[in-house]
């Protein structure tokens, strides 16, 4: 059936859905599920291709078209603002554009605002320039020259610094709404909204951002086994807490999840039974599209710290084995086949001409993707087959070829690692030969040495010699 030397001739699709092999309803699904973001849960035992499956569906997403930043709140820090930008409002943020603002008289600007910026005197109300710390009418101090980080400490509760602007808030039209002011010169201050500092270009009147979910990301985010903390983000610890000169400001400390991460692309969750409670989050999330980050250790400076409406939109490719779909939260399960696909993967193919190449194929992608191993002749592919052969007659009593390609892979792996000891340029059959015996399990090790686990378990004891010969005796 195969009709080649060895397997550097073999062609390896570019796509990762044509490199899935006998899975072909699975293929059909991918396609169906990324066109219409819809979620899927895949059934099967280990080693079946479900993780492959899930990154096929990410590989026909488009790109994420937003990134997502978290910015400082000079009002609320403990409630940093957030931030969704696509590509084209990020160049047009780089494009140099005229001063924007308003230009008013000091005597325009809020008080408060004035004694910030260096304008007014805390002391008698008069108004002078804001580049000399004391104050021309009655001599007190106006603001404080900072000496070290700890000048706060030493000097306790004396003037306090000057600031290159001031953040505040008003109320527009029952919003909350963000505007700065800044010093001009000795007699007038700018005073900017929150659409007008959009637009500009200067850094120092850009609020600062963390961006947490860039618009380069991957659209494949793997969260099996995840903490809470790696699943729905957090808010990191600082000893110095929010301190405005040795401390780190809230925004800079928030952690977007893995639910976050896969905005806009596939979130896989392999062994989905294995989050437990987190379950419920996820399904919030899924019907949400959005999820709060928040400090999650209650002791942590974090604690306070909350970022709402982060979105979440993504497709959930979860995996399960088939004992253990009994254990996935309802409502869950409820939401996916609501809203997607369930499906059982494959354990075996028919045993013909082009299953055969198939695993040819496969052979090829896997010492492509290994880049350790060489080249495997056509009898190393043959005897690979055999083997694909016998674990469907012993595994899955049933004829045909086995779909537990992981184990192959290991088969493969193996042989390549006896390939290379030896000096070959290719893998042999017979490598594959001694792979296959080398690489049998514990399990059937201890068959193959003691007959069962009983003897086994007596021989650890050194009890071995008084274990009856016939197993049916015991006991």
């Amino acid at each position: 059936m195969l009709e080649f030397d060895d397997t550097s001739t073999v062609t390896v699709p570019g796509s990762l859905l044509e490199q899935v092999i006998g899975q072909d309803e699975a293929v059909r699904l991918a396609k169906v599920i990324a066109k219409q973001r819809r979620h899927l849960l895949l059934v099967g035992p280990p080693g079946t291709g479900k993780s492959m499956v899930a990154q096929a569906v990410s590989s026909l997403l488009q790109k994420p078209q937003y990134e997502v930043s978290v910015l400082h709140n000079p009002a609320k820090p403990e409630r940093p603002f957030l931030e969704a930008r696509t590509r084209a409002q990020m160049e047009e943020t780089q494009t140099p554009r005229p001063p924007a603002g308003l230009l008013m008289l000091i005597e325009q600007a809020p008080p408060f605002v004035l004694e910030r910026l260096g304008y007014r005197c805390a002391a008698c109300n008069h108004n002078s320039t804001p580049e000399n710390p004391l104050c021309a009418h009655c001599g007190a101090e106006k603001f404080r020259v900072p000496t070290g980080p700890f000048d706060d400490l030493v000097v306790g509760l004396g003037a306090p610094e000057r600031e290159d602007a001031v953040h505040t808030t008003r109320i527009m039209a029952g919003k909350e709404e963000l505007v700065v002011f800044e010093r001009f010169d000795d007699k007038n201050v700018r005073a900017m909204d929150q659409k007008e500092l959009s637009k500009l270009n200067r850094p120092e009147s850009q609020l600062p951002r963390n961006i947490i979910l860039p618009l380069d990301r991957t659209t494949f985010v793997q969260a099996t086994g995840a903490s809470e903390t790696e699943l729905l983000g957090d808010v990191r610890h600082d000893p110095y807490g929010s301190h405005y000169q040795i401390g780190s400001p809230p925004y800079t400390r928030v952690v977007a999840g893995s639910v976050h991460e896969a905005h806009e692309g596939v979130l896989f969750v392999d062994e989905l039974v294995s989050l437990g409670r987190l379950q419920r989050h996820l399904l919030t999330a899924m019907q949400e599209k959005r999820f709060p980050i928040t400090g999650r250790n209650a002791s942590s400076t974090g604690a306070s710290v909350r970022v709402d409406f982060v979105p979440c939109d993504f497709i959930l490719a979860a995996a399960v084995n088939t004992s253990d779909l009994r254990k996935i939260l309802p409502p869950l399960r409820s939401r996916i086949g609501g809203n997607g696909y369930e499906l059982l993967l494959n354990t075996v193919m028919d045993d013909n001409e082009a299953n055969v190449k198939k695993l040819a194929q496969f052979t090829a992608q896997e010492v492509k993707r290994d880049g350790r191993i060489p080249h495997a002749t056509r009898g190393a592919v043959e005897a690979l087959v055999d083997e694909a052969r016998r674990r469907a007659r012993t595994i899955d009593r049933t004829p045909g070829l086995t779909l537990r390609l992981r184990a192959l892979s290991g088969i493969l792996k193996m042989a390549g690692d006896w390939a290379v000891s030896d000096g070959a340029p290719l893998i042999e059959e017979k490598h594959v030969r001694m792979a296959i015996k080398n690489g049998q399990t514990a399990e059937e090790q201890i068959m193959a040495r003691y007959g069962s686990a009983y003897k086994a378990s007596m021989s650890d004891w050194g009890m071995a010699s008084r274990v009856p010969t016939d197993d049916k005796n015991i006991g």
